[in-house]
């Protein structure tokens, strides 16, 4: 079969690549939009001796962009796919015995891989527009790398990019020896003129796309507008039609979730006489051809999907597009002759803007990927030749989750069920969940689950007004008639025929599906994100296994609900808003988690009570499922409570009766004056001692009232030997015998050991009454017969011999009925 040579770019260098391939079996080829390389070097390659019959596999990154190559490839061969030239996607398959060419989407290789290592029956893999970096793409890279060092030395493998860091390319396809070839050809593309047009970024983004699209339609031809989403086309498409272009502007839309229809009219020229605004993601940036386009709108902007480690979850992000995006969107306006491109934001703000676009491999959810190396047979993926080598975190967690799944076992081996959801075309949480039900009367239900949670919501609107209850995107699935303000007709048509091939796939028979079972069968993908709600009054609010808080509105029907099941959350890590979700009974949770489920006890001071309590929680890891408090028992742990709350508020919950603190008084004055000898009893050091002098006291106690009810007299005096104890009485003894008889208590509080008498008990003696074996005088607080304070001395002797004058002429008088001699130290002394 002889293609005339089309006149492209790339017909001039397909020597230079042909020798490549000849010479190291493995070249890049970095060709510039236009250049035509997707068109014509698979069909330059069918007559190479080295392919010996064997297909030529052409990798697409997207679905939309193999339809589109294998329809140019199959024209211009004069053909028709299924022939020469085949198709295979996810969802379709266009081959026959005749086919040479071979357009895939990406993740179709690594399951040729998996199943069949070599690849037999291919000469060359062709990995097309791989400057998208898609993680399906990396994978298939090292994976054909490794089949070709390991297995095939004869396999020929290209990499064709439009855009990228060739010279690590070459390194990396280069291997153990020096760098491959890298082959570039010159594009053909006219002059395209730039226009700054920046929005404020507090500036909505749909008024400003409607100005630079009036602007754009005052030349000719027709408008290519980049946007980041769907939800952005779909507002942009509506502010278009309020703003009323021209009667021959038709507003178009491109985006891969539409039907094959809708894309192939977007793409096609328009009729004659008329010219179009086509309205698309960054599916129409290097990989298809929209015809008829002259001027570019690019808001700048780009959704990619970005993992966080600290949730587990992956979520699409919209962030300032690459500069290298820009330049390739920009490009799409000069394929038939010069063109201008209107940017939406600063030629600074370019600048700044980052050369490439970040790798998939370092920024998703790595759980499919670290599933595929295990079939492979590797454990480390830098024993693989990845241009970029996965982050060691978000790898970490793909195990855990892969383990959690069942999908590996405690050695990081595949099982069978791993085996299994790996042959699914979906994420491993959802592949567990069909994998799990597909033999139950589940079966058709967790297809339908699967098919909801993996693509785009069929309930579209403000994200405040999307009720999160998958149980009304199951109703609207199972009844046609029923209908919903934010249901989206095509995406549940799409949803229902996912389901159906899904179910294909699994072996699932039936088509019964019952909505009430859809949390017990969402735990099956989402065991980590099962949700308690938090207390009877917390409508909303919810605390996940993980530990983490997620909430929905007050007024969404999933409010109220005791326990609900996650498949959508925002990301964020404190409080994150769930998105997607089902009801999930406790009856249910316990079927499945029963044995995970943990009974605890903890002992600890209750506020409310102002008491120590034992509060029994069953708990599924981080929710409570039930409380119950009560009385703790007597043991080691109500002990360590009782002296913890001691600890944080002192001393004061033990029973301090007045002889407990004299008591304690009397060892802190001995402790002063010995403090070798006695111990010390101030609170610091008490309390870095109570598992000395309270706990043995404690033994069976059970709250507060056992530790009001301590005998701290007898435990204080755990402190001391018996030598210390004997001697206390003789040094700090609690009262003292004065010359009337009484025996006095001594104070021991003050700077000073101290009685308070009346001078009249002291009458017949001039020595000061002492303690501590009479080294240390006690201080006399003299009190009238009224108890009021005279005098206070340390000197009896000097008291009779000079004050004592004073005093008796001014209290004799006051005082007739009580002793007041001029000599008291020949008085008898009394009480009276």
């Amino acid at each position: 079969m002889d293609v005339p040579n089309t006149g492209l770019p790339i017909e001039a260098v397909v020597p230079d690549l042909r020798q490549a391939l000849a010479d190291r079996g493995v070249a890049a080829l970095v060709a510039e939009p236009g250049a035509g390389k997707t068109t014509v070097v698979p069909l330059r390659l069918l007559r190479e001796p080295w392919l010996d019959g064997r297909r030529i596999l052409v990798l697409e990154p997207r679905r939309l962009a193999a339809r589109a190559a294998a329809a140019r490839l199959a024209a211009l061969a004069g053909d028709h796919v299924g022939g020469l030239v085949g198709l295979t996607t996810r969802d379709e398959s266009r081959r026959s015995d005749r086919t040479r060419i071979e357009v895939v989407t990406e993740g179709v290789l690594t399951r040729r891989l998996q199943n069949d290592p070599a690849l037999a029956d291919v000469g060359i893999v062709v990995f097309d527009e791989f400057h998208e970096r898609s993680l399906p793409a990396d994978l298939g890279l090292a994976l054909t790398l490794d089949a070709r060092r390991s297995l095939r030395d004869d396999l020929r493998i290209l990499v064709m990019s439009a855009t990228l860091d060739a010279a690590r390319l070459a390194d990396l396809l280069g291997g153990d020896g020096p760098p491959v070839p890298i082959v570039e050809a010159e594009g053909r593309t006219f002059p395209v003129e730039i226009t700054w047009r920046p929005r404020k970024q507090r500036d909505r983004l749909e008024p400003a796309v409607v100005g630079a699209v009036r602007s754009a339609l005052q030349g000719d031809g027709s408008v290519l507008v980049f946007l980041p989403g769907m939800g952005e086309i779909r507002r942009v498409e509506r502010a278009l039609g309020e703003a009323g272009l021209a009667n021959d502007v038709d507003v178009t839309v491109l985006h891969g979730s539409l039907p094959i229809d809708r894309q192939d009219q977007a793409i096609s020229p328009s009729p004659a006489g008329r010219r179009k605004v086509v309205l698309s993601t960054d599916v129409a940036e290097t990989s298809l051809t929209v015809e008829g386009i002259t001027t570019v709108v690019d808001a700048g902007l780009a959704r990619v999907p970005r993992f966080d480690a600290g949730t587990g979850m992956t979520a699409l992000t919209t962030v300032p597009a690459a500069r290298s995006s820009a330049e390739q969107r920009a490009g799409r306006a000069g394929r038939l002759g010069p063109g201008a491109a209107i940017r939406l934001w600063s030629k600074m703000e370019h600048a700044a803007r980052p050369a490439f676009g970040a790798p998939e491999i370092t920024q998703v959810d790595l759980a499919g990927l670290a599933l595929e190396l295990a079939l492979w047979g590797v454990d480390d993926p830098a024993s693989l030749p990845f241009l970029d080598e996965p982050p060691k975190r978000a790898w970490d967690e793909a195990i855990a989750l892969l383990t959690a799944l069942g999908a590996l076992d405690a050695d990081g081996r595949p099982t069978d069920t791993g085996r299994r959801l790996a042959g699914l075309p979906l994420h491993p949480r959802l592949g567990r969940m069909i994998v799990e039900h597909a033999d139950g009367p589940h079966g058709r239900l967790a297809c339908e689950l699967a098919a909801l949670v993996e693509d785009r919501d069929v309930l579209r609107g403000r994200p405040d007004e999307v009720p999160a209850d998958l149980t009304i995107r199951l109703g609207l699935l199972h009844d046609h008639t029923r209908r919903h303000p934010l249901a989206d007709g095509g995406a549940i048509r799409r949803a229902r025929e996912r389901a159906g091939d899904l179910a294909r796939r699994a072996g699932v028979s039936g088509h019964g599906a019952d909505p009430d079972a859809a949390g017990a069968v969402l735990c099956s993908a989402f065991p980590d994100r099962i949700a308690i709600r938090r207390g009877t009054r917390s409508r909303g609010r919810f605390l996940l296994r993980s530990g983490g808080g997620a909430w929905v509105s007050t007024d969404d029907q999933l409010a109220d609900a005791e326990l609900v099941v996650a498949a959508e959350l925002d990301g964020k890590r404190k409080e994150s808003r769930i998105r997607l979700a089902a009801p999930l009974d406790q009856a249910d949770l316990l079927a499945r988690f029963g044995d995970d489920v943990i009974e605890r006890t903890t002992v600890g001071w209750d506020t409310e009570r102002d008491d120590l309590v034992a509060r029994t929680e069953r708990r599924l890891d981080g929710i409570p499922l039930a409380t119950h408090i009560g009385r703790p028992p007597a043991g080691p742990d109500t002990v360590e409570a009782l002296l913890h709350h001691v600890r944080v508020n002192g001393l004061r919950p033990l029973g301090w009766t007045t002889g407990a603190s004299r008591y304690r008084s009397r060892l802190a004055f001995l402790h002063r004056g010995d403090p070798e000898t006695w111990p010390d009893v101030g609170d610091e050091a008490l309390l870095d001692r109570l598992d000395e002098w309270v706990a043995p006291f404690l033994e069976r106690a059970t709250g507060r009232a056992d530790l009001e009810a301590l005998d701290v007299v007898m435990a204080l005096g755990t402190l001391l030997d018996w030598d210390l104890s004997f001697r206390l009485g003789d040094l700090a003894p609690e009262t003292i015998d004065v010359p009337s008889g009484r025996a006095v208590d001594i104070d021991y509080d003050g700077e000073h050991p101290a009685i308070a008498v009346r001078p009249q008990e002291l009458f017949g003696t001039a020595e000061t009454p002492s303690i501590h074996g009479g080294r240390t005088p006690l201080q006399l607080h003299l009190l009238s017969p009224a108890d009021r304070p005279i005098q206070i001395t340390s000197d009896l002797a000097g008291f009779w011999s000079g004050s004592w004058h004073d005093v008796r002429r001014d209290l004799a008088g006051r005082y007739p009925k009580h002793a007041w001699p001029e000599d008291p130290l020949t008085a008898t002394p009394h009480r009276k």
